[in-house]
């Protein structure tokens, strides 16, 4: 694969595609009501034309300007309309390709494939390191074929070589997503709020063309003349939504399948758009279960991999979910076999009891500018808000009731809720640091918070369990400190 070569033609009309969606609001706004009815709306209609003209234009000058090859085990890329570029990535620096099949892909037989480094380095920071718009499918994984044997024998293949290559790989399916799974992940993903909030924000990019006012106030004076109807008109509104959510996630999720490839993970997902994301396994950095509020109680939750790959904007490259949806017992005898250093046991060692005053106290604390306003401005009315304090004082108690904290040998266990239960598992050589905190109320009531972090990404995640009994924080403490790992 020295020879250089360029992506499949389809690339150019996907670049368009692109630029015109980052344009779309502004276009729609130039074209539909730009002119309002006046005699400019030729030259409106020529100057959209013309704009889309030139978009195309930059697309196809961009793909022919775009450059691939394979030479002295580096990939290297050639591109730029004006300014000639190259970027020649070792494949020592390469932790992964992953790719993807769009709508424009699949009747072409292409392939989307991402180049992740370690920390990778985009033009943009959610940019992978490199990214082969489309190329045909077998190109794709004769270099990942090549990559692998890299990977395995510190040589490259040509392009022949990788396609004859009887290289013995080791591939072991660790789960596919059952239907009943399935169905289960779309009904309980809270993607309601999702597509309300984005159909809102898109008819909020007119709010100067459409009269709003008028809308609102037509809207009032028949909400006070059939409240019932609009009642109905509300439910049916968010059921639709639910609906749209519930088929978008099947969709997103469909054939969820993870395989181990050698010293990889693999995984594939998606039923219009196919997905395909490889982990290395010595890139991993903690394991995270999480549960929302929905799954928590019938028992089921989420498994995510923190990935040292990807940058702190490409959550998708440092935050791999490996399993969308399983029953909380399961997990451990599915990954503990594969992810052999970690040991997914529920075992946490409680906050003490004390420490529940502290918890309630914070949750109210934070709801004063949500009391007092209403009570200075509708005074008696203003009065019920105070049942805030009950709801606060509930969810408190759930965060309570969740913080939690274990050390087994060279891991350390945390647990704690935001608005998503989380437990993270992380091993001690994965930990960047650990920090004790205990303000002086704390050191009143002898306790502590303590926060661990781990690479992800290009920035940090980890957890953070709040006052701890201070001589647990301690023994968290001295457990890193301590230089034998």
């Amino acid at each position: 694969m020295s020879e250089p070569k360029r992506l499949h033609p389809i690339a150019a009309l996907i670049n368009f595609f692109k630029q015109l969606k980052e344009l779309i609001v502004p276009f729609l706004v130039f074209i539909v009501f730009g002119s309002k009815g006046t005699d400019w709306d030729f030259l409106f209609f020529i100057g959209s034309f013309a704009v889309l003209v030139l978009i195309l234009g930059i697309g196809i000058l961009s793909w022919l300007r775009f450059t691939y090859r394979i030479e002295d085990g580096e990939l290297r890329l050639e591109y730029g309309i004006i300014v000639r570029k190259k970027r020649y990535i070792p494949f020592d620096r390469i932790q992964s390709l992953d790719f993807s099949e769009g709508i424009l892909h699949r009747p072409f037989g292409l392939v989307k494939v991402k180049v992740e480094t370690a920390g990778s380095s985009g033009i943009r920071a959610q940019d992978a390191e490199a990214v082969l718009t489309a190329i045909k499918k077998e190109e794709a994984e004769s270099i990942e074929e090549i990559l692998s044997s890299f990977k395995k024998s510190g040589k490259t293949l040509d392009e022949d070589d990788a396609q004859e290559s009887d290289t013995a790989t080791e591939e072991e399916v660790i789960y596919k997503i059952s239907p009943g799974e399935l169905l289960l992940l779309a009904t309980t993903s809270g993607g309601v709020g999702v597509v309300i909030s984005a159909v809102l924000a898109f008819f909020f990019q007119f709010e100067e063309i459409i009269p709003y006012e008028r809308v609102f106030k037509g809207v009032e004076n028949f909400i006070s003349n059939g409240i019932i109807f609009v009642s109905i008109i509300v439910f049916v509104g968010f059921l639709f939504a639910w609906v749209i959510a519930l088929i978008g996630t099947m969709l997103k999720y469909a054939d969820f399948t993870v395989r181990k490839v050698d010293d990889d993970l693999i995984i594939s997902r998606g039923l219009l758009e196919k997905r395909q994301i490889t982990i290395p396994l010595h890139r991993i950095q903690a394991v995270r279960i999480s549960e929302n509020l929905i799954r928590q109680p019938i028992g089921y939750g989420a498994v995510i991999l923190e990935s040292a790959g990807g940058s702190a904007a490409n959550s998708e490259s440092s935050k791999v979910m490996v399993l969308p949806i399983i029953k909380k017992e399961r997990i451990s005898g599915l990954l503990e076999p594969y992810l052999k250093e970690y040991k997914l046991d529920e075992n946490f060692v409680p906050v003490p009891k004390r420490a529940l005053g502290r918890y309630i106290l914070r949750g109210w604390l934070y709801l004063i500018p949500f009391l007092v306003v209403p009570i200075i401005l509708f005074k008696f009315l203003g009065l019920f808000s105070l049942i805030l304090l009950i709801f606060s004082a509930l969810w408190s108690y759930l965060k309570y009731k969740d913080a939690g904290w274990n050390v087994n040998n060279h891991q350390l266990n945390l647990r704690y809720r935001t608005l998503i239960k989380h437990s993270i598992f992380m091993k001690k050589n994965k930990v960047q640091s650990v920090t004790l905190k205990d303000s002086y109320f704390q050191r009143r009531q002898k306790l502590a918070s303590i926060q661990a972090t781990i690479k992800s990404g290009g920035g940090g995640a980890g957890g953070t369990v709040v006052d701890l009994e201070e001589s647990d924080s301690l023994q968290i403490y001295n457990w890193y400190s301590n230089s034998g790992m």
